[in-house]
């Protein structure tokens, strides 16, 4: 066998070239940005208590009022201040299954002195880790609207229940 020096130093150069461009390719692939979190996979917590699984939730909402004014002397010029901040109710929507809690929760609410209560809305990535949560606070429910009965269908029987609230946050706790 001979050892041909330079059949060698060439073969090193394409290994390095070869390990250059593999460092490369995963560094990019590491800075690119995340993919999009699929809207399926999540739970839902009110007064801390989990409340089984829902098919959607909807309302996870926040919107300033903006206050328009003309300022003095200016006519040709409107300046825009923030005004009041308000929260969208968030619809929760799960299939029927006889349980009473939620159709209960709004029933109460038409007592004296109903009782507010916290919630989160928890969002998971495809493996069911936690990415986001969403905190309501002082919720109360304004609406239970239970299943639409039809003999000739075969859709699953659906309720919803409507909460008012005070306040949406994006909850950083664990």
């Amino acid at each position: 066998m001979n050892f041909d020096s330079r059949a060698w130093a060439g073969r090193l150069v394409t290994l390095v070239a070869f390990a250059l461009v593999a460092v490369v390719v995963v560094n990019t692939q590491q800075t690119q940005r995340p993919d999009a979190l699929p809207a399926f996979l999540f739970a839902v917590e009110i007064g801390g208590l989990n409340t089984g699984f829902f098919k959607s939730v909807g309302g996870l909402k926040v919107e300033t009022e903006v206050i328009e004014f003309k300022e003095g002397g200016d006519a040709g010029f409107i300046r825009k201040l923030p005004g009041v901040t308000r929260f969208a109710n968030i619809r929760l929507t799960r299939g029927f299954t006889g349980d009473r809690t939620l159709y209960d929760w709004f029933m109460n609410v038409q007592k004296p002195n109903p009782i507010k209560v916290n919630g989160r809305i928890i969002m998971f990535d495809r493996h069911g880790v936690r990415v986001a949560a969403w905190k309501f606070s002082n919720g109360f429910p304004v609406k239970w609207e239970g299943p639409d009965l039809d003999a000739s269908g075969n859709e699953v029987a659906i309720e919803t229940i409507e909460i008012a609230h005070e306040g949406l946050s994006i909850d950083d706790e664990d």
